[in-house]
C-alpha cells in the first residue's frame, strides 16, 4: 500500500492490516481504506486528495481553542492545553458538575513549538488536572488576554479509576438465569414474555433459588409499524425499550378505563393469550396490533395531577432524545418505512420536521407516554429483582449497533459513518464473516459532541439497571468497517478512543450501581481483556471456547475470575442440542460451512469427546460411562446428564458470575440465532420449550428437575447466597 495512503489512515484510526482468530496476517485493499476514510469525510482517492487530507489533519487541533471534551481518570496526574494566538496570557479552571467552588489550575511548564494556522502563528500552554477532582461531567474553562479577552469552555470527564463489584459479590460469586424475555411466556402474557413476566421471573428465582440476577436480551425499540424486526440486536434505537414488553394491565390509568374500552381491550388480550400454549414461532406483528390497540385505549385516560407532573418531569429529564425518537415514531406510523418518507423530512431539526411536531402532537405523546410507561416496568422490575434478595437483579443487554433506517440513524446522523456496516470477519463459526447492517459511531464525530450521545444511551439503559452486559465489547476499541457494495470479509477495523469510552461506561454504570459485563468472545487481544480488567468490566467466558493453546479444554482452575461464566451463547443451539450436533446440522442445511459436512460433523465429535473427557477425568460422569482416556460416548438418555455435569465443572471455575441459560434448565433444544442468517432461519422467534418440544410456561419452572438440578450444582460448587 501507498506509505502516504497508509500514514492517513493511520492518523484516522483505520488499518491497513490485522490478524485473525487463527494469528494469519491480512493486509487490507487500498479500495477499502479509501472507502473507510471516505465515510469519514476524507477524501483519498489521488496521491493530491492524500496530500492535502494529511496536511490537514496535522493542524486540525491547532485550530481550536481547547479539545471537544477531555476525558480523564480518578486519581491520576493528567494535563490539558489550551490553544491561544502565540505569546497571549490564559488562565483555566474547572466548574465541578455540583456548582462547588471554582477550581483555577496551574500552568505546566512545557515548551510546545508555536505552528503558523491560516496565516497566523498559534502557541500551546498546558496546564495541570488535579488528581483529587471528583468523578464526573464538569467543565473546563479557560480565558485567554489577548487583543481582546476571550472566554472559552469545554467537556472535562473524569471517569473511575476501577468500577467496583457489589459488596457482596467481593465476599462470594453470584449467579443467575440468562434468558430471551420474549420467549419466557405465562398465562398472563400478551403472547411474549414481558416486564411483568420478567418481574416474576426475578421475584421466584432471588426468592426462591437463591439467584443474583436474570440477564435478559436487548429490550431495544423496534420500528412501531409492521414488519416488526425480530432481532433485539438490530433496533431502531438503543436509548429507548420496546413498548411491545409493556404489560397493558400494569399501567396505573388501566383500572381507570371506561366499560367499553375494557371490554375491548379484555378482547384484545384474549386474542393473542392463546399463543402462549403454543409451540409454534411467535408472531410479534400479531401481538403488537393488539398490544397497541390496547394501549391507545389506556393512553386516553386522562392522568391525575400528580401522574401528569410524573409524566412531564420523564419528559423534561429525557429531553430532546426522546422527543427525537417519538417524533421518529409518529413519522414511521405515518408515511410507514423511512425510504418511503417525504425527501423534506430526512433532516430531524429542519423545518418539516419542526412542522410534524405540532401536525403529529397527538401520536408523538402516545410515543412519548410508552416509553414512560416502559420506564415506570423496567423499574418495578428491577424494585423487584432486589426485594428478592437479588445482589445484582436485572442485567440488560446493550447491542452493537442500530438499523441503519431506524432512529437513531435519523436523529444521530451526525454521530453515525454513513455508507458503512459493522459485522465481523470470518472466524471458525462464521466462516464468511458477518455483516450486522448497522452502522457504526464515527470516533471523531462522536468526540466533537463530547460522547453525549453515547452517555445518554447509557444513562437510560442503566437507569434501572443492576448491570448491563455489552455485546461484542471490542466495539469500544475497534470495529469491523464493512464500506457498502463489499462482502464482510473486505471491512477492516477502525479504532475508537477506548479509554474514553470505557471510562464513560465505568463512569454511569457507577453512578447506576450497576456492574459490567463485555462480551469480549472472538478476536479480541490479551491486552483488551486487561483494560476491562483493571477498569472492572467483567469478560465472557464461554465453556465451548475456553481451550488451552493446545486446543484441549481449558482447566477449570485456569479459567478467569473475573468474568461470566456460561456453558452458552444464545449464538449456538441450547446445550442439548449443540451436544447432538444441531448447530453443525444446521449451518449445513443453510450452506453456511466452508468445509465438508462431514469434515465438520467429525470436529464436532471430536470436541465432544474432547469435553466428555475432561468431565470424566474431573469425577463428573457416571463411571460406568465415564473414560478420562478415551471420552464419553454419549447415547440416549445421556444428553441430560452431560448438561448437568458441564454445569458442575463450571461451578469449579474460578468466575465471580455464573450463568445458567434459562433454555438449557427445561432441555430445550432450538437455537434463538443461527449467525449469517436473516429469513433462512427464524432468529428471535423460537418460544421455550421442553426436550419434546412442549411450550414451557413461567409457572411451569419451579416443577422441572432438570432445572432444579442444575441449580443446585451450581449453588453447591460455588459460595453463592443461599435462598431466603
Amino acid at each position: 500500500m501507498n506509505i502516504d495512503l497508509a500514514e492517513l489512515a493511520a492518523a484516522h484510526g483505520v488499518a491497513t492490516e490485522f490478524w485473525d482468530q487463527a494469528g494469519q496476517h491480512h493486509d487490507v485493499s487500498e479500495e477499502t481504506v479509501v472507502a473507510v476514510l471516505a465515510a469519514l469525510d476524507v477524501e483519498a482517492g489521488t496521491a493530491e486528495q492524500v496530500a492535502a487530507a494529511k496536511a490537514e489533519h496535522l493542524l486540525r487541533d491547532w485550530r481550536r481553542t481547547l479539545a471537544p471534551v477531555y476525558v480523564r481518570r480518578e486519581d491520576e496526574e493528567s494535563t490539558a492545553w489550551v490553544h491561544v494566538p502565540h505569546g497571549a496570557g490564559v488562565r483555566m479552571w474547572v466548574d465541578l458538575e455540583d456548582g462547588g467552588a471554582r477550581i483555577d489550575l496551574s500552568q505546566v511548564d512545557r515548551w510546545v513549538d508555536p505552528v503558523e494556522v491560516d496565516g497566523a502563528m498559534v502557541g500551546e500552554a498546558t496546564f495541570a488536572l488535579p488528581n483529587d477532582l471528583p468523578t464526573g461531567w464538569h467543565r473546563l474553562g479557560v480565558e485567554i488576554t489577548a487583543a481582546a479577552a476571550e472566554q472559552a469552555s469545554t467537556s472535562l470527564v473524569i471517569t473511575p479509576h476501577h468500577l467496583e463489584l457489589p459488596e457482596r459479590l467481593t465476599r462470594s460469586r453470584g449467579w443467575g438465569f440468562a434468558a430471551q424475555l420474549y420467549s419466557v411466556r405465562s398465562h398472563q402474557s400478551w403472547g411474549l414474555g414481558d416486564l411483568s413476566d420478567l418481574s416474576e421471573l426475578a421475584q421466584w428465582s432471588g426468592r426462591d433459588l437463591g439467584a443474583d440476577f436474570v440477564l435478559v436480551n436487548p429490550l431495544h425499540a423496534a420500528s412501531p409499524v409492521p414488519p416488526m424486526a425480530p432481532s433485539p440486536y438490530l433496533p431502531v434505537t438503543r436509548r429507548f425499550a420496546n413498548p411491545i414488553y409493556l404489560r397493558v394491565e400494569a399501567i396505573p390509568e388501566f383500572a381507570q378505563l371506561a366499560d367499553l374500552d375494557r371490554v375491548e381491550c379484555d378482547s384484545l388480550a384474549g386474542s393473542v393469550r392463546p399463543m402462549n400454549a403454543s409451540p409454534e414461532l411467535l408472531d410479534r406483528d400479531r401481538v403488537w396490533a393488539a398490544k397497541r390497540r390496547a394501549l391507545e385505549l389506556v393512553h386516553r385516560v386522562p392522568l391525575t395531577s400528580e401522574r401528569s407532573a410524573a409524566y412531564e418531569a420523564f419528559r423534561e429529564r429525557e429531553g430532546e432524545g426522546l422527543a427525537d425518537f417519538a417524533l421518529w415514531c409518529a413519522l414511521a406510523d405515518t408515511y410507514g418505512q423511512p425510504a418511503s418518507w417525504p425527501i423534506d423530512l430526512a433532516d430531524p431539526h429542519g423545518a418539516a420536521a419542526s412542522l410534524a411536531r405540532e401536525t403529529l402532537a397527538g401520536l408523538v405523546d402516545f410515543h412519548t407516554w410508552c416509553q414512560w410507561a416502559l420506564d415506570a416496568q423496567l423499574a418495578a422490575a428491577q424494585a423487584a429483582a432486589r426485594e428478592s434478595g437479588m445482589s445484582i437483579g436485572i442485567m440488560h443487554d446493550l447491542a452493537v449497533g442500530v438499523h441503519p433506517e431506524g432512529a437513531d440513524s435519523w436523529a444521530l446522523r451526525d454521530v453515525l459513518a454513513r455508507g458503512i456496516a459493522v459485522g465481523a470477519p470470518p472466524d471458525m463459526y462464521n466462516q464468511i464473516g458477518q455483516d450486522w447492517s448497522q452502522p457504526p459511531w464515527r470516533p471523531d464525530s462522536l468526540a466533537e459532541q463530547g460522547f453525549v450521545p453515547y452517555r445518554d444511551m447509557l444513562r437510560t439503559v442503566l437507569r434501572h439497571s443492576g448491570g448491563i452486559r455489552v455485546d461484542h465489547v471490542l466495539g469500544l476499541f475497534r470495529l469491523w468497517w464493512i464500506p457498502r457494495g463489499m462482502s464482510s470479509g473486505q471491512g477492516t477495523y477502525v479504532r475508537y478512543d477506548h479509554d474514553a469510552l470505557v471510562g464513560i461506561l465505568a463512569l454511569e454504570a457507577q453512578r447506576a450501581g450497576a456492574v459490567v459485563i463485555g462480551e469480549d468472545l472472538g478476536t479480541v487481544e490479551s491486552w483488551v481483556q486487561d483494560v476491562l480488567r483493571d477498569r472492572g468490566v467483567l469478560g465472557t467466558s464461554i465453556l465451548w471456547f475456553e481451550n488451552e493453546a493446545d486446543g484441549t479444554p481449558r482447566a477449570p482452575e485456569h479459567w478467569r475470575e473475573h468474568a461470566l461464566a456460561s456453558v452458552t451463547t444464545h449464538d449456538l443451539p441450547p446445550t442439548a442440542g449443540y451436544l447432538e450436533g444441531e448447530h453443525v446440522r444446521l449451518r449445513h442445511e443453510l450452506g453456511l460451512l466452508a468445509t465438508s459436512y462431514d469434515d465438520e460433523l467429525a470436529g464436532h465429535r471430536r470436541t465432544l469427546e474432547a469435553w466428555t473427557g475432561a468431565l470424566a477425568a474431573a469425577g463428573l460422569l457416571a463411571d460406568e460411562h465415564a473414560d478420562a482416556d478415551t471420552g464419553y460416548t454419549m447415547g440416549a438418555g445421556d444428553v441430560d446428564g452431560i448438561v448437568e455435569a458441564l454445569h458442575r465443572y463450571l461451578a469449579m471455575t474460578p468466575a465471580r458470575l455464573l450463568a445458567i441459560s434459562l433454555a438449557d434448565a427445561v432441555g430445550d433444544r432450538r437455537a434463538q440465532n443461527q449467525p449469517g442468517t436473516d429469513q433462512e432461519y427464524p432468529n428471535w422467534r423460537v418460544p421455550l420449550t421442553d426436550a419434546a418440544g412442549r411450550v414451557v410456561l413461567l409457572e411451569d419452572l419451579p416443577g422441572i428437575e432438570l432445572l432444579n438440578r442444575l441449580v443446585s450444582h451450581i449453588a453447591s460448587g460455588s459460595n453463592v447466597r443461599s435462598p431466603s
